[in-house]
């Protein structure tokens, strides 16, 4: 099979959640561990760094990735779910995973794997796995597909595990409270291994220190390391400059990912750093410089990313209440730095799982989004949202606004209506920023 080909066997063949939701989603770890014996146990043969959370795990992670990368590490990143190409969930010093190894990889083992019934996030794991094991990286940064304890990825030994937030998204697999969704983002907490959580939420404070007690693991909880005294935000360039108090010390850091929830994100990523700068040569100032340019070295996308001044253009693919109320903040700050003058329009796509009922009323709640005008449209995935579904929402929150058959078309007419002076914002959902980046 060629590159194509072997795509299309991938995502046809294989249950895949980010395309056909929640039956793609398997509770237990039989399969990862019967697919890793089969390829030797390439889990074992590289350090890590391990990463859950609601919000802002894909960040944190590209962040960390970055820092290593600037110190001359050679650097693994694992993340999930891919804009543009399958490639981007697997990289080396930013540079994707080549598409002749996919192919190798797929042909190689898929008599094997067949037998296994793999689902899509279980081969992608296997070869993200080996990936790494055979190109000898000097760490890998692993972020997980779903949840933590059952994900795929959690069969790995990490040097340190990173927790970000603690949100509400997918209840229906990880559980509809706040302390159950926690427990299972604390799966990742491994024996004698420091665990360090970016954001204390008092709800579910005591579900990670109960659980690291119980595996003998030391937590730190970021926020309460790196307090967060000031942020300055540079719009024209998109960045962002924040300044934490830690061990009396005021240390500055600038972030080319310019949404308002960094600072959480950066905060965990510091401490973990800190953890592991006794074992790898990593300096304040190879930090700093590698945090503001976490996109070029990583190929970050789709974080708050401006895509034009005339009329302002940023997407963002924060798609649950907490990303939402984030992105609502962000856009506050867009017109309160002078840089917005005119009016919002919202680009706006979701899939057909989510409850939109919550994020409608943070909309219409808001002075900006409740006059805004909205363009919403279908993300081309199985899972999006029908556009009579969308625009039914919508009516019940009294949002203003046309459907679009494609994301393309609504970014279109968003355009062809907006004044120099306006913002243009478009999300709701990965797969909707995916198709415009």
């Amino acid at each position: 099979m060629n590159y194509k080909k072997t795509l299309d066997y991938l995502y046809e063949q294989l249950p895949m959640f980010h395309r056909i939701g929640a039956a793609a989603y398997k509770a237990d770890l039989g399969n990862t561990i019967a697919l890793c014996k089969l390829l030797h146990n390439p889990e074992k043969k590289f350090k890590s760094i391990h990463i859950a959370g609601t919000n802002g795990k894909g960040s944190s992670s590209h962040m960390l990735a970055a820092v290593f990368q600037q110190a001359g590490y050679k650097t693994g990143l694992y993340t999930s779910p891919h804009l543009k190409d399958f490639r981007e969930r697997i990289k080396i010093n930013g540079k994707e995973i080549p598409k002749e190894y996919v192919t190798g990889f797929v042909n190689k083992y898929k008599t094997d794997f067949e037998k296994i019934q793999l689902s899509f996030f279980e081969w992608t794991v296997g070869l993200a796995f080996t990936y790494f094991a055979e190109e000898k990286v000097d760490i890998a940064i692993i972020e997980v597909g779903l949840g933590g304890r059952l994900d795929s990825t959690n069969v790995i030994r990490p040097m340190v595990s990173l927790i970000t937030n603690i949100g509400f998204d997918h209840t229906a697999l990880l559980g509809n409270t706040l302390p159950k969704i926690a427990a299972e983002k604390a799966g990742i907490i491994k024996s004698r291994t420091p665990v360090v959580i970016s954001q204390t939420q008092p709800s579910v404070k005591n579900i990670f220190s109960g659980k690291a007690k119980k595996s003998n693991s030391k937590i730190y909880f970021a926020d309460e390391l790196f307090i967060h005294e000031e942020e300055y935000y540079f719009p024209a360039k998109g960045l962002t400059k924040h300044f934490y108090l830690h061990n009396n010390k005021l240390l500055s850091i600038t972030c080319d990912l310019a949404g308002i929830y960094q600072k959480q994100n950066i905060a965990g990523v510091l401490t973990v750093l800190d953890l592991l700068k006794k074992k790898f040569k990593i300096t304040d100032s190879t930090i700093s410089k590698a945090i503001s340019k976490t996109k070029k070295l990583t190929g970050l996308h789709g974080r708050w990313e401006i895509l034009s001044k005339k009329p302002r253009i940023i997407c963002d693919t924060g798609h649950n209440t907490d990303g939402i109320k984030e992105v609502i903040n962000c856009i506050e700050r867009e017109f309160l730095s002078g840089i917005v003058k005119g009016k919002l329009h919202v680009v706006f796509g979701a899939v057909n799982d989510k409850d939109l009922s919550e994020i409608f009323t943070l909309f219409k709640k808001n002075k900006h989004f409740s006059k805004a005008n909205y363009y919403f449209c279908k993300p081309n995935i199985p899972r999006g949202m029908e556009l009579l579904v969308l625009l039914e929402n919508a009516r019940k929150h009294t949002l203003a606004g046309r459907g679009y058959p494609s994301v393309k078309e609504a970014l279109q007419a968003a355009k062809n209506k907006a004044k120099p002076d306006d913002l243009i914002f478009i999300g709701g959902s990965t797969f909707t920023v995916a198709e415009i980046v």
